[in-house]
């Protein structure tokens, strides 16, 4: 009896304790659900000239009517912070060289690459050096989202709380910052050349040229090579992670629209992850109606459309960076070489605060051409002889950079001419922009981009500084980058392509990407007779058919064909499916699938051995490479074929089977013996992985939002899989992070959509909701409803 009541006992406490532990769980959820923003009412802040309506959709998209623009900014500044204060901080101290304060010693190689290119204090300068009307409005920006921190309530996001610091004031040059998070991995010359300079100590002159040709590609010839991870490439002198540039954009004059004027697409393609680049937003006062998409840290919109122009943008991938080997000077300790005798570095010393250890002391060393980067990594063995230091020549980093006033100037244009204007004032990173008006389409790669004293300067190799012949000479004049206005065709298409027009002679670039998807948006806009609509231009961002499948896989099939081979029934299925494919990267197919592992294993068995450790820095989906080698008129890539640590001389034809038959035995084991049942849709998933949980166990599971995609790195629908892991998996972690489609006859209608939701917080509805339409091909526009509240902010005080 008593062992009973024992038993009682026990299971009352084990079950009170249950219910304790639940109650604190409910409890503690419930508290941190007070982080999410109030997002109707009213509330009463400092600074504000007069009241402000905020209405939300039910995705969480503010539109702001305002009687100001600075109350616009301001509030702008607010709903920023209500949904991505995490996100904001984050991003100023990535770009000041911050994250060791918060993140420990694990951050400090980003923090010490920050604080050598000194963007911070870049940041500053350059803040002071903007008009009037652009402090102002980054002033009201900052306005806004001190407010919030200041009448906030509740728990802080969850990142805060679980990293135990808390965000500083707004200052309003943090904004800055932003445009430099950008910028950097963005213009990629730097780590091309120091790839290029690894692979020189790798290959003999012969293979180089034939891998990796050093003059540049002739106006409109395809891709000659393009190098995968800047990470990699760099070594830990560049600890960011890996950003491929790629992105589509097209405008199509009235004439060929069914509304009689413009159509403009635009999906800039990024890694993908949760909370996304970007936040949709509409804004509306006496003198400013734009919609589209921010920069969460910045007031300006970036891409969308104000009352009159619509816009878009691409990279432009232009030659603005160069390596300079420096030598110092002997027997003058703190100087080096240069043409006209010894010449002191211009020092300072970064203090770098690591949470939980003692400060760092950065010594950064500058020299005529830009700052040492070599004193901060262990890669310049690749890069530069022992007594040899590596300093950054980058245009971007002279000093006054007008880009916030080119997008204040952008947003505030009264037709496509002022537009254009605007785009003189255009710094950095280099873009192709497209923008159209009711009456007129145009195109212009805006930015800096240097002359080079040495017109023969396409090596791209680290060039010796102390000589003064690799040194540069200006920037090129506005006026002579590409640009076109109403072309005759009536469109203008870029996709990271060559834009340089017939004749073109100053050097813009030393590689484009493959003119791969460029070449299928004007193939889909091809029909003479046809009046386009916005769901046509949809449609077309939403394109899953791989060109480069569509080039290779005719020729390569055939080189299957080998009577005395021993196909088992798994291969010989395989072969069968992909010879009767569309070419549609769809998840609902096998033959994606096929075609991917395929491809991955043959780039293996071409470059693998010969580049060994540096084949994951360069190989990228490099199907226009592959092709030229295998199939261009040059004989010597077939060289590619043999494998050098065998004694046979291996073909080309061998080299096709065998990878073919390794990539079908790999799936196989993986998914068993079914080809038809190897569908995209069970390996091609976008993670969708939280920007800090993704790295926490269990957080990671339930802050991500996993999404089966289509695409590959070639079609306009992007959806680029992880090469590094490929042909084991093809997680999908690059694409369109923003679509947006304009018809110029009515704005109010333009179409949007982001990569996951408009909330950075996790507990919000609104944090990834937007998903299931992105994959879809999904829109929205953003039309004023309150759906998902309305919230008034009044001016504090009598």
């Amino acid at each position: 009896m008593g062992k009973r009541r024992w038993r009682r006992w026990t299971l009352r406490i084990v079950g009170a304790l249950l219910l304790l532990l639940l109650l604190a769980g409910a409890g503690g959820f419930l508290w941190l659900r007070t982080s999410l923003p109030q997002t109707a009412g009213e509330v009463s802040l400092p600074g504000l000239q007069a009241s402000v309506e905020i209405r939300r959709d039910r995705y969480g998209v503010p539109t702001i009517r305002a009687e100001s623009e600075h109350d616009a900014y301001f509030a702008l500044g607010f709903v920023h912070a209500q949904d991505r204060l995490f996100q904001m901080d984050f991003t100023r101290r990535l770009a000041a060289g911050r994250l060791s304060e918060v993140l420990g010693e694990r951050a400090l190689d980003t923090d010490r690459l920050m604080r050598v290119l000194g963007f911070d204090a870049r940041a500053k300068a350059d803040y002071e050096a903007l008009p009037e009307p652009v402090r102002a409005a980054l002033g009201a920006y900052a306005a806004g989202v001190n407010a919030f921190l200041a009448t906030r309530r509740g728990a802080w996001p969850p990142e805060f709380l679980a990293l135990r610091y808390r965000p500083e004031p707004w200052q309003p040059s943090d904004s800055l910052l932003w445009g430099w998070a950008m910028t950097l991995p963005l213009s990629s010359n730097w780590t091309d050349e120091a790839l290029r300079a690894a692979l020189a100590r790798k290959l003999s002159p012969a293979a180089l040229e034939s891998l990796w040709p050093t003059q540049p590609p002739p106006v409109g010839s395809a891709d000659l090579g393009t190098p995968a991870s800047w990470q990699a490439a760099m070594g830990d002198l560049s600890p960011l992670p890996a950003m491929p540039g790629a992105s589509n954009n097209w405008v199509l004059a009235g004439k060929h629209s069914a509304s009689g004027e413009p159509l403009l697409a635009n999906d800039p393609h990024l890694d993908l992850s949760l909370p996304g680049y970007w936040y949709l937003v509409r804004i509306e006062t006496p003198t400013l109606q734009v919609a589209g998409a921010s920069a969460p840290s910045v007031p300006f919109l970036i891409l969308g459309h104000n009352a009159k122009v619509a816009w878009g943008f691409t990279t432009t991938m232009a030659d603005n960076q160069d390596l300079f080997l420096e030598k110092p000077a002997a027997g003058a300790p703190g100087f080096y070489l240069t043409p006209d005798g010894p010449k002191p570095f211009v020092t300072r010393d970064e203090v770098i605060k690591v949470r939980g250890e003692p400060d760092q002391i950065l010594t950064v060393r500058e020299t005529r051409h830009g700052p040492i980067i070599s004193d901060i990594g262990r890669a310049k063995a690749a890069i530069a002889e022992p007594d040899e230091m590596v300093a950054l020549g980058w245009a971007c980093l002279a000093p006054g950079a007008q880009t916030p006033e080119a997008f204040w100037a952008m947003n505030h244009a009264s037709d496509a001419a002022a537009f254009r204007a605007a785009l003189d004032r255009f710094d950095c990173p280099v873009q192709n922009i497209v923008y159209a008006d009711q009456d007129h389409i145009g195109f212009m790669a805006a930015g800096r981009v240097p002359v080079r004293k040495r017109l023969d300067h396409f090596s791209q190799l680290p060039v010796e500084g102390w000589t003064g012949d690799n040194d540069w000479t200006g920037l090129l004049p506005r006026n002579e980058l590409p640009q076109s206005v109403d072309p005759v065709d009536g469109l203008l298409a870029t996709a990271n392509n060559d834009v340089r027009p017939p004749g073109y002679a100053p050097h813009l670039a030393a590689r484009f990407d493959s003119p791969y998807r460029v070449n299928r948006i004007r193939e889909l806009l091809s029909d003479p007779g046809r009046l386009y609509t916005p769901d046509d231009m949809t449609a077309i961002q939403m394109d899953m058919l791989s060109p480069a499948a569509r080039a290779l896989l005719p020729k390569l099939l055939p080189m299957l064909e080998d009577p005395g081979a021993n196909r088992s029934i798994a291969t010989l299925a395989a072969r069968n499916l992909l010879s009767s494919w569309d070419y549609r990267m769809a998840p609902d197919l096998a033959q994606p699938t096929i075609f991917s592992a395929w491809m991955a294993i043959l780039s293996q068995k071409l470059f693998k051995d010969e580049l060994g450790d540096l084949y994951s820095s360069w190989a990228w989906w490099n199907m226009a490479t592959i092709d030229r080698l295998l199939f261009g008129p040059d004989p010597a890539g077939r060289q590619w074929c043999d494998d050098p640590v065998t004694p046979a001389v291996e073909g080309c034809e061998g080299v096709v089977r065998s990878s073919f038959a390794e990539a079908i035995d790999l799936l196989a084991k993986r998914f068993g013996d079914k080809p038809a049942e190897w569908r995209w849709g069970r390996t091609h998933i976008a993670p969708f992985g939280h920007m800090l949980f993704r790295y926490v166990p269990v957080l990671s599971d339930l802050t991500g939002r996993p999404m089966v995609t289509g695409g590959a790195d070639d079609t306009l629908d992007r959806g680029s899989p992880d090469m590094r892991r490929a042909p084991e998996a093809f997680p999908h972690l690059h694409g369109a992070g923003f679509r947006g489609v304009y018809d110029l006859a009515d704005l109010d209608a333009a179409r949007f959509v982001i990569a996951g939701g408009q909330s950075g917080n996790p507990l919000s509805p609104n944090y990834g909701d937007l998903l299931p339409l992105w994959r879809d091909g999904g829109t929205l526009s953003i039309v004023g409803d309150d759906a998902g509240g309305r919230l008034i902010l009044k001016p504090a005080g009598p």
